[in-house]
């Protein structure tokens, strides 16, 4: 199951040879988890609100993700949107809209009907929204706790208070990129040193795994308290947005189809190097990830006790 409260709808304006193409999809952290854990041959349960004119765009969007079950709450206000232009070859943002909170109403019936999605498909992904003004991180917090009291692995892809208010509960794994450590003050750099003090710290408040994302660079995953580098094949990247989610989707994808942690581990690191090299978010084909799993390593460095 993937909690994603806040959907986008997207419009992106390419150049295709000497003519420009538009591109609408539905988007958002939780939908390009969910394309990804598709890709990777796993069954989805997307949870999740729209409304407004753009949810009347956006809801047959999401009703077409193939692999995808779609459990909708139906909202009285807009969902929320943005327009790029990568005609240039880069990302150029025109304009963009979070969407309207969630009103008590909406995040009742979406919360009931998350909670019992989730003990159902027993794993899931709590992913953030586009801007903290559309739900509260107390939410996820509440979700967090009852969903593990009852027996769900949580997988937060989250920071900053979403992710301290999971961090209460306690969850399965966090995904976390070094970026977002630094932002968080929960390191003081991007050096190995620092992101491993972070890693030992996460597990410590309650993640049972915990995987940091660095860029270009391989990650760091803490497994069964051992300490590991993850080291990614090198390729040349087209699109660097979406890495990190596809990295969640194939964790979660290998625990859903009863992989271990490690194997978890090293299919979402390649399937985050692979979505990289193109420009879809959430995108990649299975048998790649595959051929670049055999190549991912992991390397132990240190006790995290």
């Amino acid at each position: 199951m993937v909690f994603a409260p806040a959907p986008q709808l997207t419009v992106t304006i390419e150049q295709h040879h000497d003519e420009p193409e538009l591109h609408v999809h539905p988007g958002g952290q939780g939908i390009w988890q969910t394309r990804m854990i598709t890709s990777l041959g796993a069954k989805v349960t997307l949870c999740t609100a729209a409304g407004g004119e753009v949810g009347r765009v956006l809801v047959p969007l999401m009703s077409d993700l193939p692999g995808v079950t779609l459990r909708l709450v139906n909202r009285e206000h807009g969902s929320g949107w943005y327009v790029h232009d990568r005609r240039s070859g880069t990302r150029e943002e025109i304009a963009e809209r979070p969407g309207t909170p969630l009103s008590r109403h909406e995040l009742d019936e979406l919360y009931n009907l998350t909670l019992a999605e989730g003990l159902t498909a027993g794993i899931a992904i709590l992913s953030g929204p586009a801007h903290p003004s559309v739900i509260k991180p107390e939410v996820y917090g509440r979700l967090s706790a009852d969903l593990k009291a009852n027996g769900c692995r949580v997988i937060a892809d989250l920071c900053g208070r979403y992710l301290a208010a999971v961090m209460e509960a306690g969850c399965t794994v966090v995904k976390i990129s070094h970026e977002e450590l630094i932002k968080d003050g929960a390191a003081a750099d991007g050096s190995t040193r620092e992101l491993m003090n972070a890693l030992v710290k996460l597990n410590t408040d309650g993640a049972d795994a915990v995987l940091v994302s660095r860029a270009g660079e391989g990650a760091l995953a803490l497994i069964d308290d051992e300490i590991y580098t993850v080291t990614l094949p090198k390729l040349t990247a087209a699109e660097h947005r979406g890495a990190g989610d596809s990295m969640t989707a194939g964790v979660a994808a290998t625990l859903a189809n009863g992989g271990s942690m490690t194997d978890a581990v090293r299919t979402g690191a390649a399937a985050g190097a692979l979505n990289v090299t193109r420009h879809g978010l959430g995108t990649g084909h299975v048998d790649a990830v595959r051929v670049l799993t055999e190549r991912v390593r992991l390397t132990p460095i240190k006790k995290a006790s």
